[in-house]
């Protein structure tokens, strides 16, 4: 199976200056856990909500919250992302991910086009839901 079959889009992307209020707002309306960071449309990066969790003061949006919580929100996207992530090109096959995942500590690898661009995303909950769907597919019994 090929990754252009499974890998999501349209994919969500925040730029390098942006800030972590950008960020914290994007993961606050979405259901999913990754940005990929461009500038002029080619990827840098990729952060994830842990990384935004790790960057941020945790009093923030409570009673506890100080002015130096908020300046937290102020850093840039460049400051935390993971730099230079591991891709693959939507031709790519379901098992070079698995090998990818397997060999790195990631859980996500953009989908890119042969300059760069990012054009999806995958998961490794993505292979798994894929692996699902085809199983019960498979087993499922003629009625």
């Amino acid at each position: 199976m090929l990754i252009s079959q499974l890998m999501i889009k349209p994919i969500v992307t925040v730029e390098l200056d942006d800030t972590l209020k950008v960020v914290k707002n994007i993961f606050e309306r979405a259901k999913f856990h990754h940005l990929l960071v461009v500038e002029k449309d080619v990827l840098y990066g990729v952060i994830s909500d842990r990384d935004l969790l790790k960057a941020i003061s945790p009093h923030i949006g409570t009673p506890q919250e100080t002015v130096h919580d908020t300046v937290t929100l102020n850093k840039r996207v460049h400051q935390i992302m993971t730099r230079k992530p591991i891709t693959l090109l939507p031709t790519a096959d379901v098992y070079d991910a698995i090998a990818i995942f397997n060999q790195y500590s990631i859980s996500c690898i953009p989908i890119v086009n042969e300059q760069k661009r990012p054009v999806g995303i995958i998961s490794w909950r993505d292979i798994l839901r894929a692996i699902e769907a085809n199983h019960r597919k498979k087993n499922r019994k003629p009625e």
